[in-house]
């Protein structure tokens, strides 16, 4: 009994019938030859049948099981009929020999996993995407492309002069205007226009166009003050700088309502530069008139609206522009308010040199000593120079810096009357929607309620606030685009002016510190001099 020996013992491992790799098992025991082991096989196997000498075939390993987690079933044997996933030509496949060691297999990541493309197959890379979303949501370029004008247009305003006396008179400009568009009657045309005329075109262009969405350059203010010295003043010598600063004021007003491509094609405007004689006097353009007291009350119910009624913006562009234009806004009326302190002081600067040369000169006159009597003379004569400097500077301080940051705050007062007529035509569409909804409501009372005659009657009412709908989305999406272009425009044009201007500024500067700089150089011998 001790010499028989105990069955031999079944493995476990081959009972388990839930064996997911049994089948592979099976096709790699019937892929190999059964007249020689596994050990004894060829070094050199086929491509595609090819087994690495490391991996064990038996079962009873299962749980290191090379091929765990594995998504794809390995096949030894490639069919006929199937195609291989990726075959190359030109290069042969590489072959391991049985005693070669064989790489580790390690399991791709979530980027080796992800197919790569080429630069040439791939449409829109993320950078591309991401402009591409913008430029959806901000406007195509061709949008915002501001076109060449072909055309010149030039106008001048030149010669104020007062016509009458008492508080009845009023001055008038001589408006000339030279241009190659064909539209109009000459290529150069002179016509005289008092102030109230200029004010009266602006009303007319302003009516017609902001509603539509088109920014109208605002006309030169009022200056109450300024008019009644005019008026009350005998000569026109006493209030020529107030002259001259509405003159040129009304002269940049006309220029750029002109470079504006609708604008200057207005009926109107046209009128206003070709023809002869006097306009029809403008009654809206007084302060106590009926359409005055009319503007007023509209600009009050605006105001209103904008605190009760907030519009849930959707266009990342106008929101950022909004904020743009506050910003903006309040950025250029402290620059304003410092450049007309920086004027004021040159001013005072002026006037306090030329009083100090007037007290050289006394100086020089009463000294004895000879050589110090002619420097004090030459220094009082140099401060008078320097003193004409001064002057010279704070006007163009004025004319170049001052005056363009007033018109751009006027300017954004009608950039932002366009926005906020966008806001207003949103209300309109969204209010006619929620009437709609409501006359949709009232015909289905009708039908519940059996009330046939009144059904046709609701039914034509929902057939016209459908129609509205309809036109307040058109119309929303019409001036959108219009307020697009403008802003763009206006955006361009406001460089361009400030790139001028700031250029023209400094190049005044420097020449006149280089003359002070002179005369004071002429003036330094005469001081050494002094013995």
């Amino acid at each position: 009994m001790a010499d028989l020996e105990p069955p031999p013992m079944e493995d476990e491992s081959l009972k388990d019938e839930d064996d997911l790799f049994s089948d592979t098992t099976e096709k790699v025991e019937d892929t190999l030859p059964e007249s020689r082991p596994v050990s004894e096989q060829p070094a050199q196997v086929e491509e595609k049948t090819r087994i690495p000498a490391d991996i064990s075939i038996d079962s009873d390993k299962d749980d290191e099981d090379l091929f765990a987690g594995g998504g794809t079933e390995v096949k030894l044997e490639s069919d006929d009929d199937e195609e291989p996933v990726e075959e190359k030509k030109d290069t042969p496949a590489p072959t391991l020999a049985m005693d070669e060691p064989v790489p580790e297999i390690k399991p791709l990541t979530a980027e080796e996993e992800r197919p790569k493309l080429d630069v040439s197959q791939t449409t829109i890379t993320a950078p591309a995407r991401v402009a591409a979303t913008r430029t959806s949501s901000k406007g195509s370029k061709d949008e915002e492309k501001i076109e060449e004008d072909p055309y010149m247009m030039e106008i001048k305003v030149v010669e104020p002069h007062k016509v009458g006396d008492g508080m009845g008179a009023y001055v008038v400009y001589k408006v000339i205007t030279k241009t190659t568009i064909p539209a109009y009657k000459k290529a150069e045309l002179i016509v005289i226009r008092r102030f109230s005329d200029f004010l009266g075109l602006y009303e007319k262009l302003h009516e017609k166009h902001t509603h539509y969405g088109r920014i109208v350059p605002p006309a030169p203010e009022k200056s109450l003050v300024g008019m009644t010295k005019v008026k009350m003043s005998k000569e026109e010598a006493g209030s020529a700088d107030f002259l001259e600063r509405r003159r040129a004021a009304l002269e940049r007003y006309l220029n750029r309502t002109a470079s504006h491509p609708v604008l200057r094609m207005d009926p109107d405007f046209r009128d206003f530069l070709e023809r002869d004689g006097e306009l029809p006097k403008a009654t809206s353009t007084s302060a106590l008139s009926g359409a005055g007291v009319k503007r007023l009350l509209s600009k009050m119910g605006d105001a209103v609206e904008k605190i009760t009624f907030k519009m849930d913006e959707s266009d990342e562009w106008f929101e950022e522009k909004h904020q743009q234009i506050d910003n903006l806004d309040q950025q250029l009326r402290k620059l304003h308010s410092a450049m007309e302190s920086l004027v004021n002081h040159r001013r005072d600067l002026s006037v306090s040199t030329a009083v100090f040369a007037k007290s050289a000169a006394m100086l020089g006159a009463a000294e004895e000593h000879t050589a110090l009597s002619r420097a004090l003379s030459q220094l009082a004569e140099t401060e008078e120079k320097i003193e004409q400097l001064h002057k010279e500077q704070s006007d163009q301080d004025f004319y170049v810096m001052a005056e363009l940051l007033k018109d751009y705050v006027a300017l954004l007062g009608s950039v932002k009357e366009v926005l906020h007529e966008r806001v207003k035509t949103y209300k309109n569409w969204k209010d006619a929607e929620a009437t709609l909804t409501k006359k949709r409501e009232v015909k289905v009372k009708l039908e519940l309620a059996h009330k046939t005659d009144k059904i046709s009657q609701a039914q034509q009412e929902i057939t016209d606030w459908e129609q509205r709908v309809e036109k307040g989305q058109r119309d929303f999406e019409t001036i959108s685009a219009t307020v697009r272009k403008e802003v763009a425009r206006f955006d361009k044009l406001r460089v361009g002016d400030f790139k001028s201007s700031v250029i023209q500024y400094l190049q005044n500067l420097m020449e006149k510190q280089q003359q002070m700089i002179k005369h004071w150089e002429q003036f330094l011998p005469e001081a050494k001099a002094i013995a």
